[in-house]
């Protein structure tokens, strides 16, 4: 634990002490042998006339561990000369309008399984790392496949109780393998009192929750993720904090945390209550959070949930900017960015705020990432309608390459999608059992080859038919059926083509690496368009059909003149397809079309997507 320094209280009360776990929370004292001596707390609570600390150490004695008030603005400590690992505590808080407060440790690094509520002394020092931090470039021109996990229902162990952290490297890393998956994204991990919650009503922020296994558990997962190539990317909530009694909210008798106004510090529909982000305590509570992920577990990024809740009172434009969260996010992104280059940091946002993904010297909120969610909710407004009347609503998947560089855009198909009524993907599918795999494939297919980086929820990698059961695991028996399991095979198959094609990930950002072919053939439902790489010296063109009608001959005007060999086309019989396909290679003629002097004829098979690599004659 670092001794408090004359201006350690000047940085946490104006919001720049980035590192404020190391002063705050329960420390062991070691000697140089690495032998502890004793156990430290230290708590900042300003309106707390007095302070004991109760556990298994003292039997929850309220009276036998006061601690002592070290700084008037609010600063208690207590130094016990005992090991205390492992122990369980909390603090009583009587605060000086008389209440008595029973509060778990706002930086507790482990907390206590679900429904208990105590923190727990851990000892950070025990991991030793092979691969803390994941060497990697600047991810806009790399090939990112996002898979998005809830650990607590991907797979669970036979006896229906969760798998740990340490668990999960075995099943989970050879499966991203397998798929091709770059990244993964977890679904809140830090401490919540109720499942149902996802985790994103969170008490301890700096408490990895115990439900799926210990601190050094997740580390092990972590180092084995970096071992194997995966980056880590943590879903983040600096947005809100939930009620519980034991946790965040009124943690002294006042509102420390949160805002003092009712309007701005609750939301109704969550039944949780709003950081005050413009307060210089929450910011550094927050803010060193972050930081904390990053230098302790090595994380990668993190996607920070509910981005327009923050810019905006309850995401509400007409209130006006909430001005304290924009310097927050923009101090955020300093340091985070400061601390890894490279790293990820991704707004969940569904405003029309401008600038979410420009650097803060150039006037933006500083993220590198931003979900699309315009174009998420475009296309599955598209793809859900019978085709016989899609023709008439082509705009819904035209219309994103409007705006497709303005920001740099992650494309999300995330829980929020298979939930609540909703359906998952391929249930959402208009037609009959193969029409349904067909349209999801397709789909698939268009995630990968619109520009941005793609994200998708666990499940739907296989086309799970059911939505998305937090408190089950997948449906792995659905492997067990062709269709399934083709619908599997073509994931893993654009997995690994959008790795490898550079024209599906190089220029996912720059206007120059899209081009359309034909936007306008609604009659049809078909869209073709080209993604260019190396300078527009290499390409990919992509030829989706989104009607169960075969074009046989079909014509498309080509930038240049050569042969044209299909990569993939999702109608393969291996796919769960009719076996339609262009096998052989394309060559152009000089025959113009769509504006351009050459051309190619090909087959579109029946609600699907084909890719086409070009090759110059030799």
């Amino acid at each position: 634990m670092k001794a408090m320094q004359p201006d350690t209280l000047y940085y946490l009360d104006n919001g720049t002490l980035i590192d404020a776990y190391e002063f705050f929370g329960a420390h062991l004292i070691k000697n140089d042998a690495g032998d502890v001596l004793a156990t430290r707390f230290r708590l900042y609570a300003p309106n707390a006339a007095h302070v004991h600390v109760i556990g298994q150490h003292n039997h929850f004695d309220e009276t036998a561990d006061p601690m002592e008030k070290v700084d008037p603005s609010g600063v208690f400590e207590l130094t016990i000369n005992k090991d205390l690992r492992r122990h369980h505590y909390k603090y009583v808080i009587h605060t000086k309008n008389g209440e008595t407060l029973y509060k778990s440790d706002p930086f507790a690094f482990y907390s206590a399984l679900r429904p208990e509520t105590v923190s727990i002394v851990a000892d950070r020092a025990l991991y030793q790392w092979k691969h803390k931090h994941l060497k990697k470039d600047a991810p806009y021109s790399k090939p990112l496949n996002i898979y998005e996990l809830h650990v607590g229902s991907w797979m669970v162990r036979p006896d229906g109780t969760f798998h740990t952290y340490a668990d999960l490297v075995d099943y989970l890393i050879p499966y991203l393998l397998e798929n091709h998956f770059t990244h993964v994204e977890l679904m809140p991990i830090i401490e919540h009192p109720f499942d149902g919650s996802w985790g994103y009503q969170g008490t301890g922020y700096y408490s990895i929750t115990s439900r799926y296994g210990t601190v050094d558990d997740f580390k092990y997962f972590v180092d084995m993720c970096h071992s194997n190539g995966i980056a880590v990317i943590m879903d983040w909530v600096p947005g809100h904090f939930v009620k519980d009694a034991h946790g965040l909210a009124r943690f002294d008798g006042d509102y420390l945390f949160e805002y003092p106004d009712s309007d701005r510090r609750e939301n109704p529909q969550w039944g949780t209550v709003n950081f005050d982000l413009g307060k210089g305590f929450p910011k550094s509570y927050l803010l060193s959070n972050a930081l904390y992920f990053m230098k302790e577990f090595g994380v990668d990024g993190f996607r920070v949930d509910a981005v327009s809740y923050m810019i905006y009172y309850h995401s509400d434009p007409s209130r006006g900017v909430n001005e304290g969260a924009v310097q927050f996010l923009k101090d955020l992104s300093r340091h985070v960015f400061k601390e890894d280059p490279h790293a990820l940091l991704i707004a969940e946002d569904s405003s029309a705020h401008p600038k979410v993904t420009h650097p803060v010297d150039h006037g933006g909120l500083g993220f590198n990432y931003k979900w699309n969610m315009g174009w998420m909710n475009d296309t599955l407004k598209y793809f859900e309608k019978d085709p016989v009347y899609r023709k008439y609503h082509h705009d819904l998947l035209t219309f994103s390459l409007m705006y497709a560089f303005s920001e740099n855009y992650v494309l999300p198909f995330s829980h929020d999608e298979v939930v609540h009524g909703k359906k998952s993907l391929v249930d959402k599918m208009p037609g009959d059992y193969w029409q349904k795999f067909a349209n999801f494939r397709a789909l698939i297919g268009y995630l990968h080859t619109h520009p941005g980086k793609p994200l998708l929820f666990m499940g739907q990698e296989f086309a799970q038919m059911h939505e998305w059961k937090d408190y089950t695991e997948l449906d792995w028996h659905l492997l067990a059926y062709p269709m399934h399991d083709s619908a599997l095979a073509f994931t893993r198959a654009m997995n690994k083509l959008s790795k490898e094609e550079a024209a599906l990930h190089e220029r996912d950002h720059e206007s120059e690496g899209f081009e359309w072919i034909d936007a306008d053939d609604n009659d049809r439902s078909v869209l073709s368009f080209i993604r260019y790489s190396g300078g527009r010296k290499a390409h990919v063109i992509v030829l989706i059909n989104l009607t169960p009608e075969v074009h046989h001959h079909a014509v498309f005007g080509v930038p240049k003149r050569g042969t044209y060999h299909e990569l993939i086309n999702s109608d393969y019989a291996r796919f769960g397809g009719s076996d339609l396909y262009n096998g052989a290679p394309l060559k152009t003629v000089s025959s113009p079309a769509h504006g351009r002097e050459q051309s190619i004829e090909v087959l579109l098979a029946p609600l699907s997507i084909s890719i086409l690599k070009w090759s110059p004659d030799a």
